[in-house]
Order: C-alpha cells, then structure tokens, then sequence
C-alpha cells in the first residue's frame, strides 16, 4: 500500500526524496520504495523519518 502520509509530509517540509534520504542514512531508492509500499522500513528507519519530518508513528505508519 503506497504511503501517500509520507509522501504529503515530506513534500510540506519542501524536501526532495534524496534529502529525506540523506537526512536518515538511506538511499534515494529506499525512501522512494516505502512512498510506493514496495518497502516495509525497519521500526529504527520509521523513527528516524518520523523524527525528521516532526511526526509521530502513527501519522506517519499506521492507519
């Protein structure tokens, strides 16, 4: 299932996907793969994206 929360939380802060990346130690490709819910993050990863975009678990991960 695509994570279009991410996605809109990410773009609200203007951060390209490549920034996200950067900012939380993964790849482009990586942050790409759990925007489309090709990739199921690790609870650290979900941490740390959550922590960069200043936004809890549950807007972020769980429905």
């Amino acid at each position: 299932m695509k994570n279009l929360k991410l996605k809109a939380a990410r773009a609200a802060l203007d951060l390209s996907q490549q920034e996200l990346a950067d900012r939380v130690g993964v790849s482009r490709q990586t942050v790409s793969a759990i925007e489309k819910g090709d990739y199921n993050p690790t609870i650290n990863l979900c941490v740390a994206i959550c922590k960069t975009l200043g936004k809890t678990l549950d807007e972020l991960f769980w429905e």
